[in-house]
């Protein structure tokens, strides 16, 4: 859910949806416990789901929650520091306590008083459940055996002779290990401008050696003042050694730099080596099912796999089996004859599905095609003109190929009854969806009793990706390159205005121009210079085509593809993140979802006005960007400090805040103290210690709040530590005003 959606929101729903997720995290960690008790990342997470529950619910004023959140937490505390082992019972009894919490966050808001009281009924069941789990000893019934990534149990049959031994690993250790690798690959990239600035220096002392030289050929004075002739001297041979000794250093960085980039590119392509699996691992019980489904219709088949061995990428594998399938199935169904017609027309009573796999020009290209009787475009023409899709007249101008592509409407068919196998219209629609969605495409080539093919254009690997970078509002994203139908200059004269929408003309057709900033960031759109930076995207065949004003067009890279935190859930309008070559973080464009995204603001009347800015200076809004790992605590500050009329922007825990902080501009941080990866003490001493960022004020806003808690926050250089559990609306508001001013800079 976006940003904007959440705003939307009452507390109580939020503190619905974050139950959501905190419950499937506790009930998966306390199954993970009851077969590993001792598991102390697994507690960790317990824990802090029990921690952050907790405190959701107070903000909203649920104490029921709060005591069977609490008690929990107590639990799992013990189990850290190993004065309890959790055992089957107890387990089962926490697990009452997560049922307990979802019947309570289920509750509709008006009826929510009920759970009000921390002394309630059902609270007391559960303390009196746990409590007796806690006191009865262990069962003697053996516990199911811990089960970690690397179990040496498990392992895969011995392979053939002559081939390479094939190992277990889980997928998110290879998508951790190409992550690292290519911050690596990124890395090595620092020494090269250094290295470059460092000749620059060199160069400059060379200079100033020559000069000096050249002073000292033309000062007669010094031949009669010795003092000063050996002062001379002595500062050519001291910038002599100084030249001596930068060229060494500058020769020894220099040849380091490209054994680290060496190392560094090894690494990165064996990562990415591991993450590809051959395409056999995907085809898998084709053969099987081509052969039987030709038997159920009366045929005879089989099918030819060329390329097995041909590295795919495992994702893109995943991806593919489901459309395949659906090819394959059209081979058999619709392309190869039946046995007693392929006699009559010459050719074996057994027909040849061929699937193939090869890498080309840089692309994995996928052909399945069939020797059978082909595809009758007169069918096609019939077809589009019976459902309307075109009148008789114009479809008598489409030619194979256009008629071809009818093929992958949604619901487009030439079965004039539906079978289990065919005839509903859908599975070619999938197939081009699967392709467009890996920034890929899809065609279909036919000739008549020879047979049909389909071939595939993807990309090698989804975890890289060339891609245009720009700037808006001065941040970095990415387009990928294939679905960038055009990018422009386009001056302030292109720009026409027609019922409140603007347009500019591109090889003969009008383009709809968009705001980047106001679609991505949700900020106007004021823009500035004489002539717009435009990216024209569009759909998959070239409809619907916007051109987004950006504020600078960067270079076309090769970006390493690293998805976002699952936790986020699907964000708006982005389909992944990566590093630029100078180590600044970058997102991934998600164009189809943008587009939907432009569509919203058309249809709504909501879309603004690309505004060339003449040189006046805007008036901005302070910027606060508030940091806690609690979904509801999170997006209450940020409510009332936006209600305040201050710009605000969230953080999901430590690491996320500081990535922001060293990335935009903030005049305040409001950040929690329990958060992971990284809490909220060691995000004050981070901004503190940087000599860009340690003026930037902080605020911590806590449960803990005891004195040494206030005074730990303020020692690590917190400006003002506010507890929560005297928290209210006008003393955050007031405590902002204090340390920033009012909203307006």
């Amino acid at each position: 859910m976006s940003n904007d959606s959440l705003r939307d929101l009452s507390l109580h729903d939020l503190f619905r949806m974050e139950a959501d997720g905190q419950r499937q995290t506790l009930t998966e960690n306390l199954l993970a416990l009851e077969r590993n008790p001792t598991a102390a990342a697994t507690l960790e997470e317990c824990m802090r789901a029990a921690h952050s529950l907790k405190g959701a619910a107070r903000i909203v004023g649920l104490g029921a929650a709060v005591a069977v959140a609490h008690s929990m937490e107590d639990c799992l505390v013990e189990a850290q520091h190993g004065r309890l082992r959790l055992h089957r019972g107890i387990v089962d009894a926490l697990l009452r306590g997560v049922d307990l919490l979802g019947r309570v966050a289920d509750t509709p808001a008006e009826a929510a008083g009920a759970w009000a009281d921390e002394e309630s009924a059902p609270v007391l069941e559960f303390r009196a459940a746990l409590a007796a789990a806690l006191a009865a000893p262990a069962t003697d019934e053996a516990a199911p055996p811990a089960v970690t990534d690397a179990d040496p149990t498990q392992h895969d049959a011995p392979a053939e002779e002559g081939e390479e031994r094939v190992l277990r690993i889980a997928a998110r250790n290879l998508h951790r290990m190409l992550g690292l690798a290519s911050e690596a690959l990124v890395e090595s990239r620092w020494l090269d401008p250094y290295i470059r600035s460092l000749a620059r220096v060199k160069e400059l002392q060379r200079r100033s050696a020559l000069a000096l030289d050249r002073l000292s050929e033309r000062t007669s004075a010094l031949a009669s003042d010795p003092a000063s002739a050996e002062l001379l001297a002595r500062a050519q041979a001291d910038l002599a050694e100084g030249q001596r000794l930068l060229g060494e250093r500058v020769a020894a960085l220099d040849a380091f730099d490209r054994r680290l980039a060496g190392v560094a590119h090894g690494l990165y392509d064996e990562a990415l080596a591991s993450h590809m699996r051959p395409f056999a691992d995907g085809t898998r019980g084709f053969k099987r099912m081509v052969r039987d489904l030709a038997h159920e219709l009366g045929k005879q088949a089989r099918l030819e796999i060329v390329g097995s061995r041909t590295p795919v990428d495992r994702d893109v594998l995943a991806r593919l089996e489901a459309p395949l399938g659906h090819l394959l199935r059209n081979a058999v169904d619709h392309g190869l004859e039946a046995p007693e017609q392929r006699l009559a027309r010459g050719k074996p009573a057994e027909g040849v599905v061929r699937l193939e796999a090869h890498h080309v020009s840089g692309r994995l290209e996928i052909k399945i095609g069939d020797d059978g009787q082909g595809i009758d475009a007169e069918r096609i023409r019939r077809a589009v003109i019976a459902r309307g899709l075109a009148d008789e007249d114009t479809a008598q101008r489409f030619d194979q190929d256009e008629l071809l592509e009818f093929l992958f409407l949604p619901g487009f068919s030439l079965r004039d009854t539906v079978t289990d196998i065919s005839g509903r219209g859908v599975g070619l629609d999938a197939v081009q969806n699967m392709a467009k969605q890996l920034h890929g495409s899809v065609r279909v080539f036919s000739q008549p009793d020879q047979g049909t093919r389909f071939q595939l254009q993807l990309p090698l690997t989804t975890s890289v990706l060339r891609a245009l970078a720009v700037d808006i509002g001065g941040e970095a994203y990415a387009f990928p390159l294939a679905r960038i139908v055009a990018t422009a200059l386009v001056s302030r004269e292109q720009v026409r205005s027609l019922e409140g929408r603007q347009y500019f003309e591109l090889a003969g057709r009008e383009i709809g121009l968009v705001s980047a900033r106001q679609v991505l960031e949700g900020g106007d759109g004021a823009t500035a210079g004489a002539q717009l930076p435009v990216v024209v995207i569009g759909g998959a065949h070239g409809e619907h085509l916007y051109g987004l004003a950006v504020d600078r067009f960067g270079s076309v890279t090769e970006l390493v593809v690293q998805a976002l935190d699952p936790r986020l859930g699907k964000v708006k309008d982005i389909a992944a993140g990566a590093l630029l070559d100078d180590g600044a973080p970058v997102l991934i464009v998600d164009t189809d979802d943008l587009l939907r995204s432009i569509e919203r603001l058309v249809a709504t009347g909501h879309l603004a006005q690309v505004r060339h800015q003449d040189g006046a200076a805007a008036v901005e809004r302070r910027r606060v960007l508030v940091v806690d790992d609690s979904l509801t605590v999170r997006e209450l500050q940020r409510k009332l400090i936006e209600t305040a009329g201050y710009a605000v922007e969230v953080a999901v825990d430590g690491m996320d805040g500081w990535n922001a902080v060293r990335l935009s501009r903030f005049d305040l941080v409001v950040t929690d103290v329990d958060m992971p990866r990284m809490d909220g003490i060691e995000l004050v001493e981070l901004i503190k210690k940087d000599p860009h960022l340690r003026e930037l004020p902080v605020m911590i806003v806590s449960y803990k709040d005891r004195e040494e808690d206030r005074r730990r926050g303020l020692d690590a250089g917190a400006d003002f530590y506010l507890s929560k559990a005297g928290f209210d609306e006008e003393a955050l508001i007031q405590a902002v005003a204090d340390l920033i001013g009012g909203p307006l800079a």
